[in-house]
């Protein structure tokens, strides 16, 4: 007589934490694979560990029960704080932690926390420490970076995902407070309002020139039925209010007066967006208004922006992309080459603008 097979009888996990990536933009391509996370445990108590500067993104985030933020100094208190960490997960008992980053450090935070399951890519010499090991497949590495992740969780605890699967809502405090900010600050709140994220953290190769940007600005204001709102964080005012003044003040400044968390509010307020490759432009496009995208040196078939309703703009010279922070021809073309017309044109096809 045949034997029944035996059924895999492992508890499904309790408690599962996410180590979360480190940029703003990541946040938002790795939201997919959180989300798949969420689907394969459904009644687990779901964390996120994440960097502090960060952890507003998870603002409206209900179906997340905790998020636990860190920070990492510099110089000797980085020891500190890495035990101050280890401490935190181990009290914490997880069952499950799913690694997103790839450094040798975040597996080694969860060994250390002794969390019996640890998940994540077998790279950065990390392979030893992890209990669920993957591979980036030719998925991962050569479509979207989207499937870098979500290629991960399914390889490691049979996860699945869709990219489409990355829509941002903001949390009702955040959009309550960010409506007043406007209130106060906007000159016809009658018109269309469109935000400008003109800075990008990478590098000027990533970034249009301010004069483009200010002569969009002008573009579209001539009207009078739209306004525009340059926002970024706080070492990106200095170049907003440069612009500002470029276009005749014809633009309220709001960069480096709000948090992640506000950021997302206010996007949701407005009717369209422009921006080179940045945190920004993820957001904008997750939050799903009308998403414009200027590319230089990166690539967007890569890093392009998610969401239902973007265009990227892309006018890519021979040596483009060189994934460079800055120009090594010193002529920036990948960028020169894209006008302000242009901009406002893929603004009016996505109904942002009349």
């Amino acid at each position: 007589m045949d034997m029944p097979r035996a059924q895999n009888s492992a508890p499904s996990p309790a408690r599962v934490l996410v180590k979360e990536v480190n940029w703003l933009g990541d946040l938002v391509i790795s939201l997919p694979a959180l989300r798949a996370v969420r689907r394969r445990f459904p009644e687990a108590h779901l964390a996120v560990l994440v960097n502090d500067g960060l952890s507003g993104f998870f603002d409206g985030f209900d179906w997340i029960d905790e998020v636990i933020p860190y920070r990492l100094p510099s110089g000797l208190r980085k020891f500190a704080a890495q035990r101050e960490i280890i401490a935190a997960i181990r009290a914490r008992r997880f069952d499950l932690a799913v690694l997103f980053p790839n450094s040798f450090s975040s597996a080694l935070w969860m060994a250390l926390a002794r969390v019996p399951g640890r998940a994540g890519y077998a790279t950065d010499a990390r392979g030893l420490l992890l209990t669920k090991r993957a591979r980036p497949d030719s998925r991962a590495i050569e479509s979207h970076q989207v499937q870098y992740w979500l290629s991960m969780v399914e390889q490691t605890i049979e996860a699945q995902g869709d990219a489409a699967d990355c829509v941002l809502i903001p949390a009702a405090r955040n959009l309550a407070r960010m409506r007043a900010m406007l209130a106060d600050h906007r000159k016809n709140p009658a018109s269309r309002l469109i935000a400008i994220a003109p800075a990008a953290a990478y590098g000027p190769a990533k970034e249009w020139p301010a004069d483009r940007y200010a002569r969009l600005i002008e573009l579209l204001t001539a009207r009078n039925d739209v306004e525009c709102i340059l926002i970024g964080a706080p070492a990106e005012r200095q170049r907003c209010e440069l612009i500002a003044g470029m276009s005749h003040g014809n633009a309220v400044v709001t960069a480096g007066e709000t948090g992640i968390g506000d950021l997302i509010a206010i996007l949701s307020l407005c009717d369209g967006f422009v921006g080179n490759d940045s945190g920004a432009m993820h957001l904008a496009g997750a939050v799903g208004i009308p998403t414009v995208a200027i590319f230089g040196s990166t690539n967007p078939s890569r890093t392009g922006p998610l969401g239902p309703r973007v265009e990227v703009i892309h006018r890519p010279p021979p040596c483009s992309p060189c994934l460079r922070r800055t120009c090594r021809f010193d002529h920036y073309e990948c960028l020169t080459r894209i006008e302000p017309q242009a901009a406002a044109d893929a603004l009016r096809g996505l109904g942002a603008i009349a």
